[in-house]
């Protein structure tokens, strides 16, 4: 098994196992592992699957559970024609960039039901470091803004939602909508890492 395939087995599809007639909405298709894996549930459980991808994946598979819609992801005004009100989860995996990241997740926000999951694929640099085993510098530093992206979400409406984080591979992470408030707009985090008195408790730990 890949990492990637252990990475959706252990952090998101235990969370939906025993759930029955799940609408899902998915940015990013690829070759479809996610997508057969959808599919696959919805098949044996009830429910449909919606994809969306600026690749003609049409031919992924075929099943009456699923609608593939070949266009961008913030390509909302088509979308939202072809998708139904509400979904119980989505999942973006499609351009790794925070600001899209960000983007994509206040948009479509709105569309998750209360008790909801958003996932986000590539939230972890880690295995993009220049001295680690997949060494690129694109992906460290969106997966690194993308995770700091998240983690301002979350200093923002932490009433709102509960963030979790899974490090397997190039890590994924999840909201939990808790509520049906409207968001907060991420502001930046007024972190003390850089201050005079972070500078002087460095020197007292030497």
């Amino acid at each position: 098994m890949t990492e990637y395939d252990c990475k959706l087995e252990d952090f998101m599809f235990s969370d939906i196992a025993d759930k029955k007639n799940l609408s899902i909405l998915e940015f990013g298709v690829r070759e479809g592992a996610s997508t057969k894996k959808f599919v696959k549930h919805c098949e044996l459980n009830g429910g449909f699957v919606y994809s969306v991808d600026i690749d003609d994946c049409s031919n992924v598979l075929k099943s009456h559970h699923w609608k593939f819609l070949h266009c961008r992801d913030d390509n909302f005004e088509y979308i939202e024609k072809n998708i139904p009100k509400t979904f119980d989860l989505i999942y973006l995996d499609s351009f790794h960039n925070a600001k899209h990241v960000e983007k994509i997740f206040y948009h479509y926000y709105d569309l998750l039901k209360k008790d909801g999951k958003f996932y986000f694929d590539d939230i972890s640099n880690i295995p993009y470091l220049k001295d680690n085993y997949r060494n690129n510098f694109n992906c460290e530093i969106n997966n690194h803004e993308t995770f700091s992206s998240l983690l301002k979400i979350l200093r923002n409406n932490s009433e709102n939602i509960d963030l979790f984080f899974s490090f397997v591979g190039s890590g994924m992470a999840k909201i939990i909508k808790k509520n049906d408030n409207k968001l907060n707009n991420p502001k930046k985090i007024k972190s003390r890492q850089y201050s005079v008195k972070n500078f002087f408790r460095k020197l007292l730990n030497k």
